[in-house]
């Protein structure tokens, strides 16, 4: 891969390089990821990010990064593995008209100019009933559906220990910090042991004790506290039975 010249002043345009990597982790095919190529097509580089090297800002032309608004969520990820080492590729959420694209080698060093690539991976292109990106292995899915006819599926990696959420409707990939699920998760079930509920860990080697209604209502808790997908209605568990059947039912066992 040949990247363009490196520049050291700013505003500039992506170099090669920058905007291969970037779209790889876009991809063109899905709506939400389409609708992120669309919103970022007249943006330009205006700074390096909060992040340091590797971390470089998108805005408009005559701006400077903003850094004044908290850090958005991860919005796409991908990994390219090279003989060098692996290189990540983050785009984060878009936030007042810039959006913060991450670029880095996993030991530090400078992306070299040419380089044997192994193979790539990304959680964008992950559907429903595929295996792992990362470790091709199968993984633990939870279809989760709200009462406006939404659909998710939330899906857990064993042996990677991640944790991800498809949104049907714009077919995108969001990552969810195992720490923070894992909370909502110990609170939902009342486990209050600090060598349980402190470990966070212990979810994927204890995953198969948990239902599908534990993971749905950890989701839903965590989702509330610290929104990751806007939705339309209540998310719904499998043990929330609809009024209209409840109601069947009072009738079959009252005549």
């Amino acid at each position: 891969m040949q990247p363009s010249p490196v520049y050291s002043e700013y505003p500039r345009k992506l170099t090669t390089q920058e905007l291969e990597l970037m779209l790889f982790i876009l991809p063109e095919e899905r709506a939400g990821y389409h609708a992120y190529r669309q919103q970022i097509q007249e943006l330009v580089v205006i700074g390096e990010g909060r992040r340091g090297k590797g971390e470089i800002i998108l805005g408009k032309e005559n701006e400077s990064p903003n850094f004044d608004e908290p850090l958005t969520p991860v919005f796409a990820y991908g990994v390219i593995e090279t003989t060098f080492g692996n290189i990540s590729v983050t785009a984060r959420e878009i936030s007042l008209e810039q959006a913060s694209i991450e670029i880095v080698s996993s030991k530090g060093e400078s992306i070299p100019a040419t380089f044997e690539e192994l193979r790539r991976w990304t959680y964008s292109t992950w559907m429903p009933g595929a295996p792992c990106p990362q470790c091709s292995t199968p993984v633990r899915e939870t279809l989760i559906r709200t009462d406006a006819q939404e659909q998710l599926t939330l899906a857990l990696c064993k042996h990677d220990k991640r944790i991800w959420v498809y949104e049907g409707h714009r077919q995108i990939v969001r990552l969810i910090p195992v720490t923070n699920f894992y909370n909502e998760l110990m609170l939902n079930k009342n486990i209050r042991d600090p060598s349980i509920a402190l470990d966070s860990r212990l979810l994927f080697s204890m995953l198969d004790s948990y239902s599908d209604a534990d993971l749905t209502h950890a989701f839903k808790a965590y989702n509330k506290l610290k929104v990751k997908i806007h939705m339309q209605g209540e998310i719904q568990t499998s043990n929330e039975i609809p009024q209209g059947i409840v109601s069947k039912l009072k009738r079959f066992f009252t005549t």
